[in-house]
């Protein structure tokens, strides 16, 4: 099949990254996959007129409402992934609320990374019937809810450079290369609001001031130009703190091999790949304790999650100060991915869920 994918395409972000993955399955499967820019598109005409004009045969959208809205209506069948801030945020806004369960009303079937994320998605989605907002559905068929949306975790595959420049990067970054017992923490992601990068910079700061040796480093790529402002401002002024523009990804995951540990201070996840590729990595991962990251860290087993800067503080210091624990954790961590977030798995998945929208 000739296959449309649209989804949020900022280079070297999660969705541009599980895009690209998914594209890769389906091509492995002979289908033709076009991924497309979610944001090139104003509304659901001008991807009709796309449809028309390219021949496409069947569409996928990742995020409910970003890709979803703009395949409502489609001519040709369409199935949804769902990406986290659709289920956690845009469902909160009645407009959105609305547009996303039309589409999904609409959709052969529905993709989400976790069980909690579905059970969301359905109890959100009957309670849209239940107010009459979804005047098409039947009430017999409700038991198609838990038939439309399926599990499939977020499938990991890591791929470190073998000639990455580890002097060169700390230089970029301006971390002093000859600094004793060098510690790094990697927090990785789009630079937006939602992913809060700025909620560890003043208390990781203060720790930098009194154990100079402790370091954090934001990378990602810029996603909101006026949010990465208020972030450069803020790290001037905060000494351990560095911001680096985002790099290839098995450089990437070279450096997170060299680090001590990745961080997540996300607001909300729908499952962070920079987590679970770290995990993979044999790294430590702390995160901060929000549905997203709890349903895929167990606390002091697979990872370490916080409830605020100062308890991260605390926990990154017994982490330090205990190998044995480290240990125990990224064994259990790597474990842990090898278990439930195959690659391979998910790559059956998606190329059998496509036969559904022939």
């Amino acid at each position: 099949m000739r296959l449309l994918l649209v989804a949020c395409l900022r280079p070297r972000t999660g969705n541009a990254t599980t895009a690209a993955r998914i594209r890769d399955h389906l091509e492995a499967a002979g289908h033709t996959c076009i991924l497309k820019d979610a944001f090139r598109y104003e509304g659901p005409s001008e991807i009709a007129n796309l449809i028309s004009a390219e021949k496409y045969e069947a569409a996928l959208a990742i995020h409910l409402y970003k890709g979803g809205r703009l395949l409502q209506g489609s001519s040709i069948p369409f199935g949804i992934i769902f990406g986290g801030t659709d289920i956690n945020e845009d469902i909160k806004h009645e407009e959105k609320h609305r547009v996303m369960g039309a589409v999904l009303e609409e959709a052969r079937f529905a993709v989400a990374f976790t069980e909690k994320m579905k059970e969301m998605a359905e109890s959100e989605w009957l309670l849209l019937k239940s107010r009459g907002a979804l005047p098409s559905l039947s009430v017999e068929a409700e038991p198609y809810a838990g038939n439309k949306i399926c599990v499939q975790t977020q499938g990991i595959m890591t791929t470190p450079s073998t000639t990455f420049n580890w002097k060169r990067f700390l230089q970029n970054a301006g971390i002093p290369q000859d600094t004793d017992n060098l510690c790094l923490f990697i927090l990785i992601c789009g630079l937006r609001r939602i992913k809060d990068p700025l909620y560890l910079v003043d208390v990781f700061s203060e720790w930098h001031r009194k154990e100079p040796n402790v370091h954090l480093a934001i990378i990602g790529p810029t996603v909101d130009p006026l949010f990465v402002s208020e972030v450069k401002e803020k790290i001037k002024r905060s000494p351990g703190v560095h911001l680096l523009q985002e790099i290839p990804q098995d450089d990437l995951h070279a450096a997170v091999k060299r680090c001590f540990a990745v961080v997540n201070s996300s607001i909300s996840e729908g499952m962070s790949a920079a987590v679970l590729e770290a995990m993979d990595l044999d790294v430590p991962v702390l995160a901060r304790n929000i549905p997203g990251n709890a349903a895929i860290i167990k606390h002091k087993d697979t990872g370490l999650l916080f409830a605020d800067p100062q308890e991260f503080v605390l926990l990154s210091k017994s982490l330090m100060n205990d190998p044995t624990l480290e240990k125990k954790i990224v064994t259990r961590a790597k474990d842990y991915v090898k278990k439930h977030h195959s690659w391979e798995c998910e790559r059956k998945t998606y190329q059998s869920l496509i036969l559904r929208l022939q």
